[in-house]
């Protein structure tokens, strides 16, 4: 008997809540299956598939009008519940303050449904919580002078500050950054209660923001002990018994093209041109799983994290050093393990005739992105003398690279290169700059070269009918894909999709049209929220960015758990098919894994922007009263978003500060427009800012539009000055939810304030 056995026997026969006794007598429950069965009821209870009402009665929650999610809180004390189930998926349920119950941010509830708000919104309270999002928070610690302390929470969601006994706060001072254990959790009438577990010190403090946000998105930064031993058994060097039924590369000019900064290198490449005139291209990628063994403590470990995290300054390797940076990097000079995928590629970039193999490799070179621009594209007397023998290489790879490219292009695949910060930090982790990313032609040589490899595994998969590990983009959906349509419209554009949907092909010749135009930035960022997201999984729906119709991950196995699998999966076939009973195991366990890593891949991702962010707000926090030049990225009923062209750093223009008119929000043009003066701000606009404040609590640069400011010096201003503010387009005005109302600590703020491939 399993949970779910007893979940559909219940929706089945059951018609009314339930106790467990009556339960057993309605669904006949053999005496000696009754433990096992009151002990599935509680599991079902503790994933929300059931609730209890009335007492201990056990019901179903969609007929009690009960709801199970995840609560998700703003700021301004309410919050909404995101359903668990597909089936409840009509919506957010909206949560007023005073029906939180005891919840916060995170926190895992059943909710009671009780009306829609304007037919639209649903509405509830919440009447228990099953499951707490975390125990341990991060925030600033305050302690008055009567030695009581508080932890502000760093996450604004979290509303609730943390009381800590003076014998709880071991040692922090006021004003320190630090870990709170809530050993207390709030009520109607009292506050949470915890403990200080770590201090990290004052925000002043070199990467102190990194350990902050590491702590707070729960990720793991040293590895474990036993991991690390376990890495170590494998050695620094190759041994000669590895090498046994390998295919030998390593007479082949070899290379690997990664950042100056890069430290672990996963992929290298070989190419030669053959008599037929077709290219023979060789993707290596480091063999981490002839090292890794499934279900070692290295593999466990690796597992839960499921990718490397990219920090500014530091990185958080899935894999120990002894392997991420050591043994499995394909360092040059020295003997590695591999695994190759070797493709036959014709003059239209189609691959004819591929092989995949067990490998060694030597690489003859460690390349930088910057070295092979120079040769490829500047012809650099110095570097063309320096990698003299590797020179016919480089110009067949760019040679291949058009080929490629184009091939891409053909089918329609959706190719945004848009412009990318880059920060400068100094010695202390601080920003000394920030600038415009450099991306080359070397960059994009190798990235098409490895779309290629992953395209041509996850084909060959496929046709050996083995379970896999796909990278899925799904297509995206209608009614987003409307709204995309009917705000390009009011800017004179359109996607031009035929009537049977919208094609990848629509997109990217519609990123064509706009290329190197003010409104290129924010349409491209607006079209990237209106299509799905990427994930893993083992059904395979196709890539609809890259217009791929079977696409996984294999280049990256150091960083990237899911490519680690697929290597494992390619092993498998080459030693034949895989029996029955492993096909059925592989069922099983790929679809948790793909979500697994997604959820991970996701949970760095967010680490890794706020961080930046964070940065960024520091980095500008001396810079109040200089203007810059910006453009619109966003238009909202409280504010224009702007991005600054020199920086690549996000502000506010915020409604209260456009006093020259009562500007009304259209909202699906993405305008503000102003009442009396018919002015319009809109998505692309460039327009000059002031830096007005730096709030670093709020992580957040308010900017004002200097055109105004000047009007209002000049006292030039509207009807009410200071009064201005935004109207939605139709319907009742969008109410302001009330703030929580608490003190919040500001910190004092310094004056200053390797990318991975995850297409």
């Amino acid at each position: 008997m399993t949970k779910e056995d007893v979940l559909r026997l219940i929706e089945s026969r059951v018609t009314h809540p339930a106790s467990g006794r009556e339960l057993m007598q309605l669904l006949k429950i053999p005496r000696d299956a009754r433990v096992t069965f009151r002990r599935l009821l509680r599991q079902l209870l503790a994933d929300g598939a059931l609730i209890q009402v009335r007492g201990h009665q056990y019901g179903l929650p969609g007929k009690a009008d009960l709801m199970v999610g995840v609560l998700t809180m703003n700021p301004g004390g309410y919050g909404f519940v995101v359903p668990d189930h597909a089936t409840d998926r009509e919506g957010d349920v909206y949560i007023a303050a005073p029906h939180l119950h005891d919840a916060m941010h995170g926190d895992r509830v059943t909710v009671r449904l009780e009306r829609n708000r304007d037919d639209r919104k649903r509405e509830g309270r919440i009447i228990s919580v099953l499951k707490r999002g975390q125990a341990t928070l991060v925030g600033q610690i305050e302690i008055d002078r009567a030695s009581h302390a508080r932890v502000v929470p760093y996450e604004k969601r979290i509303v609730q500050d943390i009381h800590v006994l003076a014998a709880d706060v071991h040692g922090a001072k006021s004003g320190d950054m630090v870990a709170v254990e809530i050993t207390r959790w709030p009520t109607a009438t009292r506050p949470p209660l915890g403990r200080v577990v770590e201090v990290f010190g004052s925000l002043d403090e070199p990467g102190v923001d990194t350990r902050v946000i590491i702590r707070k998105h729960g990720l793991p930064d040293a590895h474990g002990e036993q991991a690390v031993v376990e890495a170590r058994r494998s050695g620094s060097q190759v041994h000669p018994r590895d090498l046994d039924g390998r295919t030998d590369f390593r007479s082949w000019p070899t290379v690997t093209i990664d950042g100056e900064d890069a430290r672990d290198f996963d992929d290298a490449i070989t190419l030669q041109k053959l008599p037929n005139g077709h290219y023979w291209l060789g993707v290596h990628i480091a063999d981490v799983a002839h090292y890794v063994r499934e279900g070692t403590v290295l593999d466990q470990e690796a597992y839960d994290r499921a990718t490397s995290v990219y920090f500014p300054e530091r990185a958080l390797h899935m894999f120990p050093a002894e392997l991420a940076t050591g043994l499995c990097s394909l360092k040059p000079d020295v003997d590695r393990l591999v695994q190759s995928c070797v493709m036959e590629v014709d003059e239209r970039g189609e691959v004819v005739r591929y092989e995949i193999h067990d490998g060694v490799i030597h690489s003859d070179a460690r390349m930088t992105y910057t070295a092979v621009n120079a040769i490829i594209t500047d012809r650099d007397p110095a570097e063309m003398a320096r990698y003299e023998s590797l020179v016919p290489m480089f110009v067949r790879m760019h040679e291949l690279f058009a080929i490629l490219n184009q091939r891409r292009h053909r089918r329609g695949s959706i190719d945004f290169d848009l412009p990318e910060a880059k920060l400068v930090l100094d010695d202390e982790g601080l920003i000394e700059d920030i600038i415009q990313a450099q991306r080359n032609v070397a960059h994009r040589l190798i990235e098409e070269f490895m779309l290629l490899a992953n395209e041509t595994v996850a084909r060959h998969l496929e046709e050996q009918r083995m379970p896999a590990l796909f990278r899925i983009h799904e297509r995206p959906d209608p009614l987003k894909v409307a709204v995309f349509e009917e705000f390009l419209s009011s800017l004179g554009y359109r996607l031009a999709a035929e009537p049977g949907g919208v094609r990848p092909r629509d997109f990217q010749h519609l990123i064509e049209r706009i290329a190197g135009l003010p409104v290129e930035r924010p349409i491209a960022l607006l079209m990237l929220r209106t299509m799905s997201q990427a994930r893993y999984s083992p059904d395979n729906v196709g890539h609809f960015g890259l217009a791929a119709p079977t696409y996984t991950h294999f280049t990256s196995p150091i960083r990237r758990y899911p490519d680690l699998v697929v290597h494992r999966l390619l092993r498998e076939v080459r030693r034949g098919a895989p029996a029955a009973q492993r096909i059925e195991e592989l069922g099983e366990l790929l679809p948790e894994i793909g979500r697994h890593t997604s959820e991970r891949e996701r949970r760095a991702m967010d680490a890794e922007r706020e961080l930046v962010q964070w940065k960024k707000v520091r980095f500008m926090a001396d810079k109040v009263g200089e203007e810059y030049d910006g453009y619109v990225t966003g238009v909202s009923a409280f504010g224009l978003f702007v991005e600054l062209i020199e920086h690549f750093v996000e502000g506010l223009v915020h409604v209260s500060t456009m006093a020259d008119d009562y500007y009304r929000f259209v909202d699906t043009a993405h305008v503000l427009k102003g009442e009396r003066s018919g002015k319009t701000f809109r998505l692309g606009d460039r327009i000059r800012v002031q830096v007005l404040r730096v709030d670093t609590e709020r992580r957040q640069v308010d900017l004002g539009l200097v055109e105004l400011l000047e009007q209002m010096r000049r006292g030039a201003v509207g009807p009410k000055a200071g009064r201005s503010r935004a109207r939605p387009k139709s319907g009742r005005p969008k109410t302001e939810r009330p703030k929580t109302e608490r003190r919040r600590h500001t910190p004092r703020q310094p004056k200053r304030g390797k990318q991975s491939r995850r297409r």
